[in-house]
């Protein structure tokens, strides 16, 4: 476990922060430890390795450290459900990308000892507010600062790139970290007519659920939002037609999975049956996730290609439910994934008490109203910007799912409500956001989190 002072970066990557994740976990977040991998028995858990080294003797940083494993065995109860940590590489008000870059890199390596199972990194363009705009290199980042924590996208935006690039990079990534990489697939930019919702996304795929909130074992589903307006947005057609050359055309979403799949098994065949090779790609040690907000198509081919599902609460609360149980009536075993499993986000603040949570909570709402009124992504305001918008009916309409599902509070409240989520969704994993302005409490944040989920188990 690595000391305060050794958590923090590097001199020679940025200045250093004074976080603590000091302290080593009493027990693990990434899975249960006698859980057994679907497809292989884990080692039993032992004590963590001396700083400096690993459970082989090797460095750290070295590629070959012993990884996390895919997935744990699907658990009965929410106590061994593992947490994840979903990263957009927030630019907060008064600071750069290259400052959200280098916290991104520390936070994994405070993640990687309080024990998370994975760390994603989301892909964003044209925001002000967001550096995770090339998740194939911030994972390369994230994953040479760190040992054994898995690394994935959330989630590669297929609509404008090719799965032969998409197999490339991340069959680059898998050769140099094989067994840590997760690449994680979404349906946003796949459309330039599609409305994106700011974090990864398309709008839902089906009919929205009935527009009242409704409490479904004890989790608060919210009226769904309407991305109409945001369609709409001359910037965000704009935007979408730089991230394409002209002319170009993306095929269909389910067709650049099936290709993808293929040239990492080493099947690609052309319409005209010539056989297409991608090296590095074929036979890359990783696992393909599927993202998506809705019961539609994202939820289909995750079922019937038997991968497994990221399904998004924290931006598109109304449709997660759909979301969950479509993927599952659909799913087909397969060598990749024998079981359906899921995966559910939440966006979380976690404080010693809730005065301060909800303070550091408090620029959330005007940050999102930034993302769905077209804008994009602003940097992250401080409280007192925040404090200073004068709010209008609209305004709150924009926003007022996204605030009535983040969770904030005190570690034992967020815990809770992290549960809560768990058992409305059966989720096998869960996936945890964090934004604040300032990114020790930011950091403190996971620490608190991690410190009550071990706690509470």
């Amino acid at each position: 476990m690595r000391s305060a002072k050794e958590c923090s970066p590097s001199s020679a990557v940025t200045k250093r922060y004074p976080t603590s994740c000091a302290h080593p976990p009493p027990r693990d977040l990434r899975r249960d430890a006698d859980a057994p991998h679907p497809t292989t028995i884990r080692r039993r858990a032992t004590a963590r390795p001396a700083p400096g080294t690993s459970p082989a003797g090797r460095s750290p940083r070295h590629p070959s450290a012993e990884p996390t494993p895919r997935f744990p065995e699907a658990s009965t109860v929410a106590q061994n459900v593992p947490l994840s940590i979903l990263d957009l590489a927030p630019v907060v008000s008064g600071r750069t990308a290259g400052d959200a870059l280098r916290n991104t890199v520390q936070l994994a390596r405070c993640a990687e000892d309080l024990g998370y199972a994975r760390y994603w990194l989301a892909e964003h363009h044209f925001a002000p507010g967001v550096a995770s705009s090339a998740p194939a290199v911030t994972i390369a980042l994230v994953a040479s600062a760190t040992s054994t924590i898995r690394v994935g996208s959330g989630a590669v935006q297929l609509g404008h790139q090719t799965a032969a690039a998409v197999v490339e990079q991340f069959g680059t990534l898998a050769a140099v970290f094989p067994g840590r990489i997760d690449l994680g697939l979404g349906r946003s930019g796949q459309r330039r007519t599609e409305a994106t919702n700011g974090a990864g996304q398309t709008r839902p795929e089906t009919e929205a659920p009935p527009p009242r909130a409704r409490t479904v074992n004890g989790l608060l589903i919210p009226p769904p939002f309407s991305f109409a307006r945001l369609a709409a947005s001359p910037r965000l057609r704009a935007q979408a037609a730089l991230l394409q050359q002209p002319g170009a055309h993306s095929p269909a979403y389910t067709e650049q999975v099936d290709d993808i799949r293929a040239f990492l098994r080493g099947t690609y065949r052309t319409p005209d049956g010539i056989d297409v090779h991608a090296v590095p790609g074929e036979g890359a040690d990783l696992d393909v996730w599927i993202l998506g907000s809705s019961g539609g198509e994202s939820a289909a081919v995750a079922g019937s290609r038997g991968l497994p599902f990221a399904a998004n609460y924290h931006v598109s609360p109304a449709t997660v439910l759909e979301a969950v149980a479509s993927y599952r009536a659909q799913f087909q075993p397969s060598a990749h994934a024998p079981r359906p499993y899921v995966m559910v986000s939440a966006d979380v603040v976690v404080a010693r008490d809730d005065e301060t949570a909800r303070e550091l909570a408090s620029p959330y709402a005007l940050w999102v109203r930034s993302i769905r009124s077209g804008q994009g992504a602003i940097p992250f305001p401080t409280p007192k910007e925040a404090a200073d918008h004068t709010w209008t009916d609209d305004d709150r309409a924009l926003v007022a799912d996204r605030l009535d599902t983040q969770f904030v509070g005190t570690p034992d409240t967020v815990t809770e409500r992290l549960r809560t989520l768990q058992r409305a969704t059966d989720a096998d994993e869960l996936l945890v956001t964090t934004i604040t302005h300032d990114h020790d409490d930011r950091v403190r944040s996971f620490e608190l989190l991690a410190d009550a989920w071990r706690s509470s188990s």
